[in-house]
């Protein structure tokens, strides 16, 4: 298995390094003039490794909630970086998972027009999907990801001890992202991660496979469609319910299970609609609901739910924007459908028989 892979960008290539000795040997992350924005919990449960970071006279810990990833609590890390006399050729360090990537992405995007910024994820969601890519999104009151940049970092640092003090219900957010860009290759890959699926959760040389596979489908589509205008927009495939359930759910539902969630909300409506056979529906569920499941029976208010899915960027002036899989191959395609009175009752359908199905 390559140790890097170099990504093409509008800016030029970025490099992901599969660095496991980091925490020992954190010299790349202190060269030049850094400014560290590090989530707090990770300070805390890395103080001994992290030292010599965390001792530097540059140093922002943020708290990774929703909340904070909003462009309100954003101005004051913004003014703390300006005290600290930060400059255009120096350089933001994100150390954290994506909530921390997209306010250093966005910051990095706007203060003095742009300033270069490196990534250390320590979350399996932004190891495996968000860290490449280039995009930042912020959210603006009770609407998700509304304000945005496409920015890549110049470094990404994957180092998979980060990996080994994540709850269970993180590392499952991770693997939704790793199952939704696996449908979207196609059904061999699909079947093939479903198959290791157990494996893949206890066994740390199966979760770097599939890291890096995933890693390496998804720059396939950024390299040709960077800013999400033509076919990378399949990557959305789950998030336009996804976000729906989190927001309906105060965010208790986590990102990448949500998408999971919406993954089979979106089968459902694709079979409920005759463009997916009900069997490619099965063939599917069986791995998404165990990916979801600990948060099957979490409350989904139908109001709140339609009222998020209305207000999804993708979406046109009258219509829904959509990723729904489509056909015995599963061709997960871009359509657009009303969001009518019949729409709502085939949401609330998937999420009553979902219900029952975890509760038999």
């Amino acid at each position: 298995m390559s140790e890097q892979i170099v990504i093409k960008s509008h800016k030029g290539p970025y490099t992901v390094f599969f660095n496991n000795d980091l925490l020992v040997e954190p010299e790349q992350l202190l060269a030049g003039t850094p400014h560290f924005l590090i989530d707090s919990r990770v300070a805390h449960l890395y103080r001994q490794q992290l030292g010599a970071i965390l001792d530097h006279p540059h140093v922002i810990a943020i708290t990774a909630t929703e909340e904070n990833k909003s462009i309100g609590r954003i101005i004051p890390i913004i003014e703390q970086l300006v005290a600290n006399k930060i400059r255009r050729d120096h350089v933001l360090v994100a150390i954290g998972g994506g909530i921390l990537q997209d306010i250093t992405c966005f910051i990095a995007s706007t203060l003095l027009r742009g300033i270069p910024w490196k990534f250390v994820p320590t979350t399996l969601l932004a190891q495996a999907d968000s860290c490449i890519g280039s995009k930042s999104s912020i959210n603006l009151g009770p609407t998700k990801n509304i304000l945005g940049t496409f920015n890549p970092p110049n470094e990404i640092f994957i180092c998979q001890s980060f990996l080994d003090t994540l709850e269970a219900k993180e590392v499952l957010s991770g693997v939704g992202e790793i199952i939704k860009v696996h449908a979207i290759e196609g059904k061999e890959a699909f079947d093939s991660l479903a198959r290791d699926y157990d494996r893949l959760l206890h066994d740390r040389a199966t979760l770097l496979h599939y890291i890096h596979a995933a890693l390496r489908i998804k720059q396939r589509f950024i390299e040709v469609d960077e800013f999400d205008r033509g076919v990378r927009n399949i990557f959305n495939y789950g998030h336009s319910f996804g976000h729906a359930i989190e927001s309906a759910t105060d965010f208790s539902v986590p990102h990448g299970i949500a998408v999971a969630m919406g993954m089979d909300m979106a089968n459902r409506i694709s079979v409920l609609r005759g463009w997916l056979p009900e069997r490619q529906f099965e063939r599917m569920h069986g791995v998404l609901l165990k990916n979801h499941a600990l948060f099957s029976k979490t409350p989904i208010p139908m109001d709140l739910f339609m009222g998020a899915l209305m207000k999804d960027k993708k979406n046109t002036a009258t219509k829904l924007v959509l990723i729904l899989p489509h056909g015995e191959e599963t061709r997960i395609e871009r359509v657009q459908v009303d969001g009518d009175e019949l729409f709502r009752r085939q949401c609330e359908r998937f999420l009553q028989d979902l219900s029952r199905s975890v509760m038999a």
